[in-house]
């Protein structure tokens, strides 16, 4: 694992995080990084810092991002995703609205409506080191990886996911008998 490159990481995050708090933004860690700060430690490395948002503050989001000295990076359609650079490292947020129902749901693009596992911004924060950062719910975060190929077929089921399954569950396993 590349130490320096996951500390690196580690820091945009807790920035952005910081930056985005001053600015009333809500934000939510997803994937590897969400896993991570739920298990409290780096366990692999990652390729970039995926987040969710919400898409009414999409264009506040950059700003915050911009004056920070990420770089947008143009990609999925905006209303989608907004996916930035900063320093070499990848960061990704994939936008979020609310349906009439009060789902969470997909802000934009092709599947815009398509709701995303129940409970999916109800976990509290997780924590690696002194950064806190809020995350998608373990569970939520199992389901979308299960789900992925399933949802996209263009996106094949990944070693990485069938491992962070694992170790999700694991984590809740071992969360549930120590509360028995």
């Amino acid at each position: 694992m590349n130490q320096e490159r996951g500390g690196r990481q580690l820091t945009l995050i807790g920035q952005t995080v910081e930056a985005a708090r001053r600015q009333g933004i809500p934000l939510w860690l997803r994937g590897g990084w969400a896993m991570d700060f739920f298990l409290g430690e780096i366990t692999r490395e990652h390729g970039d810092i995926d987040w969710f948002a919400w898409a009414k503050d999409a264009a506040a989001l950059a700003g915050v991002l911009t004056a920070l000295g990420h770089t947008p990076v143009p990609g999925p359609p905006p209303g989608l995703q907004l996916d930035f650079a900063k320093d070499g490292l990848d960061s990704s947020f994939t936008l979020v609205d609310r349906d009439a129902a009060g789902r969470v749901v997909v802000a934009g693009g092709p599947w815009a409506g398509t709701a995303w596992p129940d409970g999916l911004l109800d976990a509290g924060p997780g924590r690696i080191g002194d950064i806190e950062a809020p995350i998608v719910s373990p569970l939520a975060q199992i389901e979308i990886k299960r789900m992925m190929p399933v949802w996209d077929p263009s996106r094949p089921r990944r070693a990485k996911d069938a491992a962070d399954i694992a170790r999700l569950e694991a984590a809740l396993r071992g969360r549930q008998s120590s509360a028995n």
